[in-house]
Formats: structure tokens, sequence, C-alpha cells
């Protein structure tokens, strides 16, 4: 998976916590909270939708990588890519 569909994933699931958010003007090097309203419980679900849709674990610890749309795929594309890894045909 690459940086930018590691973004369209974010995007996605943000739309869906936030549909009447206007998504096509933000920036990806800016704090998504300084950019939506979004409050911590929003955050939660986008950890929460990133575990249930696509089998990625973010601890506590990490969710300031997910300040941003650039921060979140510097954080999420080795995740992604390594859990295609673990679950490609003849892996594992």
């Amino acid at each position: 998976m690459t940086k930018d569909e590691c973004k369209k994933v974010v995007t996605d699931i943000i739309a869906d916590i936030a549909p009447d958010e206007d998504l096509s003007t933000l920036k990806p090097d800016v704090r998504l909270r300084d950019q939506l309203q979004l409050d911590s419980m929003d955050f939660l679900d986008i950890v929460m939708e990133l575990r249930k849709r696509h089998g990625i674990e973010v601890p506590e610890a990490d969710y300031i990588q997910l300040a941003s749309l650039d921060s979140s795929a510097e954080y999420l594309t080795p995740k992604f890519n390594a859990l295609a890894a673990k679950t490609a045909p003849g892996r594992g």
C-alpha cells in the first residue's frame, strides 16, 4: 500500500465519522484536529475503525502519529504492508 492509499483510508474513515466535514480542502501536513471539528471520541473512532476495517492496531502511545494525514501515512504504510505480507498466499 502506498502512502497516498493510506491517506485515502484515513479520509474515508473520517468521512464516515464526520460526514458534515469538507475533506476536499484538507492539508496533509496540518494536524487533523486543527482543520476539522474532531473531538477525542472522534479520534478514538478513527483508531477503532482502523482495527475493525483493516486489522491495524494502534497503541495509545502511538496516537500522536495519527495527528495529520502525512504522519498517519508515515505510520500506517509499513503496518498495512506488514499485514499484507503476513496474509499473502504462501506466507506465514
